[in-house]
């Protein structure tokens, strides 16, 4: 078993093309015997946001804190805050932006550990 706290780890600033002051941590994956899962946290900052991408696999999203919006694969917006669950189905286009101007958006992102 492994316990561990978000301050206790390591954020990591994405440098992908399209995201806009976004940081990362990992508290679960692979490197932890994780046989399924890798448990991704981002952080995004005000007014900040994820690359419009998508991916071959599935991804449960929970928000731990904030109001963001996720672009859908037809360009909407939805609003989520603290509290809702999303999952994005494989090859469904998407994007996390963070409406506040003053107050971190902080998600939780499973996905496959073979991608992480």
């Amino acid at each position: 078993m492994k316990i561990t706290r978000l301050e206790q780890l390591d954020r990591i600033k994405i440098s992908m093309g399209g995201a806009k002051d976004v940081w990362k941590q990992v508290p679960i994956s692979e490197k932890d015997g994780s046989p399924l899962f890798s448990f991704r946290v981002f952080t995004i900052e005000p007014n900040g946001h994820t690359p419009y991408h998508e991916h071959p696999f599935e991804h449960l999203n929970y928000v731990i804190s904030g109001t963001g919006l996720l672009v859908d694969p037809d360009g909407r917006e939805q609003d989520i805050r603290a509290g809702d669950f999303v999952l994005v189905l494989p090859g469904e286009k998407h994007q996390y932006r963070n409406k506040s101007a003053d107050t971190p958006f902080v998600i939780i992102c499973a996905v496959p550990k073979d991608y992480e």
